[in-house]
């Protein structure tokens, strides 16, 4: 603690001495000694420094006990603010134990009261038991009196009533059992047909492939393929709409496309261009025109061959080449990897399996599962989906009404009042239903490859579009007279902008050609006139 006593004493002892110095130069100078003068200077000099030294002593003191008492007091006020600080914070938690538990109090208060009316509800329904158990008393008692008053013909009447009315519901009871059982006994019927329909007819089963693989004679014959800078590989994917894969696989080529049909002709085609060692672009485009139209022209018998598969060739009317024709498509179609003509051949069989079991026409049983899905060799362009289109082209030449409906109602449940169809829709639901038959991923990646060359060919001025590398690319071919230069930068643009709207499945590669092609003839002794050709 600081002590203003201390500092008192040194300053008597400072006024003392200076007192007492002062004193002995006086009466030194009175006496006029030189020595004593000298002594009292020096007296007075060290009487100066002394006190001079108590004063800093002094200073010092009271400026470190001034330190220490701050010291202190700032001490002391941060405890104080410390022990607010922690009263705050207790008053903050006792506000918020308060808040919850008064949010407690205010839901078990809604509970309580929505026990009170339930309890109100409950009090008010007993009461209304209480009123129907009295008006059914009072009205016992009034039947009672009544039959009391009545006569014996009129109690016996009243009796029968009673007596009809307990026998109508023992009657409905026993017909809904018999319901029961009978439907019990159908259903294991189905299921007995069924499975002797499926262990009758066991056809295997191997899903379509995107791909191809061509053998060939050597490994020189690849460079022949590509041609000089790519010229003959790429004129024979512009004339197919297929992707050529020619890797370090020895001896193979292999041929990529979602569409059956463009992949078996390019097929045939590069078999008869390996064939013939001539492979030029010329000569490639002359090859694939004429294995299309070939193909063309054996979808008939293709046709004629399922109808003698599925056992219809010699029994029943022989459906008009053009129905042949429908009918041979199918082998180059697949829906949910499952290859249609021969879906439709299974069918066809199951359907006569059944039928033969359920006592009806087995024969036009099998020729209605076989042309259920014709619909599907229409395409996707018609209306109303392949049942629609399949019913159309079956009505247009001349099939039985069972054939078109069957074809029209396999897929809805119309089909109960019609039993061919019904035959057809549970012959349809098995072909499809066998492990491994179906695999819905390459389906669904089919329609996207379709829908990709679908939005190309909706622009103006593109005549063809090809999805090629598993649909990571599409090849867009126009019209060199119709699409310029700068158009067609433009026009690859709205493609790739319209493909990342509306398909917007991964990154795709648009790849717009554009070919100029100039031909002229030289004859002996003339000069044709010049002939131009903008291919696409």
């Amino acid at each position: 603690m600081f002590s203003w006593m201390s500092v008192f004493l040194a300053i008597g002892q400072f006024a003392y001495f200076v007192v007492a110095v002062f004193t002995a130069y006086y009466v030194l100078s009175k006496l006029g000694m030189p020595t004593v003068q000298t002594l009292a200077r020096e007296i007075q000099e060290d009487a100066q420094r002394r006190a001079a030294a108590i004063l800093r002593d002094a200073e010092l003191e009271a400026r470190s006990l001034m330190i220490q008492r701050r010291e202190e007091i700032e001490t002391e006020l941060d405890e104080r603010r410390q022990a607010l600080k922690e009263r705050e914070a207790d008053l903050d938690r006792r506000s918020e134990q308060l808040d919850r538990r008064l949010e407690k109090v205010r839901d078990l208060e809604l509970e309580a009261e929505a026990l009170r009316q339930r309890a109100r509800g409950w009090v008010e329904e007993l009461e209304d038991k209480e009123r129907e158990l009295e008006e059914l008393r009072l009205a016992r008692v009034a039947a009672l009196r009544r039959v009391a008053q009545l006569t014996v013909e009129e109690a016996r009447q009243l009796a029968l009533e009673e007596v009809q009315r307990e026998l109508d519901e023992e009657l409905l009871d026993l017909t809904m059992r018999h319901e029961r059982r009978l439907r019990d006994e159908l259903r294991q019927q189905a299921t007995r047909i069924l499975g002797i329909a499926l262990q009758r007819y066991a056809a295997g089963h191997v899903t379509e492939s995107t791909m191809a693989l061509i053998d060939l004679p050597s490994d020189e014959v690849k460079g022949r393929i590509i041609g000089r800078d790519g010229r003959n590989i790429r004129a024979f994917e512009r004339a197919t709409g297929v992707d050529v894969v020619v890797d370090d696989t020895p001896g193979v080529v292999m041929l990529t496309s979602f569409d059956p049909i463009r992949r078996e002709i390019a097929r045939r085609s590069l078999e008869i261009l390996i064939g013939e060692g001539r492979i030029q672009p010329g000569r490639i485009e002359e090859v694939v025109t004429e294995t299309r139209e070939a193909l063309q022209r054996g979808l008939v018998e293709e046709g004629r061959d399922a109808l003698t598969e599925a056992g219809l060739a010699d029994h029943g009317p022989t459906p008009a080449d053009p129905l042949l024709e429908y009918l041979g498509r199918l082998k180059y179609r697949i829906s949910f990897s499952q290859n249609v003509l021969g879906h439709s051949i299974e069918v066809a069989r199951l359907c006569g399996l059944i039928a033969g079991e359920l006592g009806l026409d087995g024969l036009l049983a099998r020729r209605c599962g076989l042309f259920h899905d014709l619909g599907k060799a229409v395409g996707p362009e018609v209306e109303g989906g392949h049942t629609v289109a399949g019913a159309d082209l079956l009505r247009r030449y001349g099939e039985a009404p069972e054939v078109i409906h069957a074809a029209l109602g396999h897929h809805d449940p119309v089909c109960a009042d019609h039993p061919l169809t019904a035959i057809v829709a549970a012959a349809d639901a098995l072909s499809a239903a066998r492990p491994g038959a179906r695999r819905d991923t390459l389906d669904r990646h089919l329609r996207r490859l379709e829908e990709l060359e679908t939005v190309a060919l909706g622009f103006e001025g593109v005549d063809q579009a090809f999805a090629v590398r598993a649909g990571r690319e599409l090849r867009v071919l126009v019209d060199a007279r119709a699409v310029d230069d700068s158009r067609a930068a433009a026009l690859c643009r709205d493609i790739a902008r319209a493909l990342r709207e509306q398909v917007a499945t991964g990154e795709i590669r648009v790849v717009l050609l554009r070919e100029q092609r100039f031909v002229e003839i030289a004859r002996p002794g003339t000069i044709a006139s010049p002939g131009h050709d903008g291919l696409a």
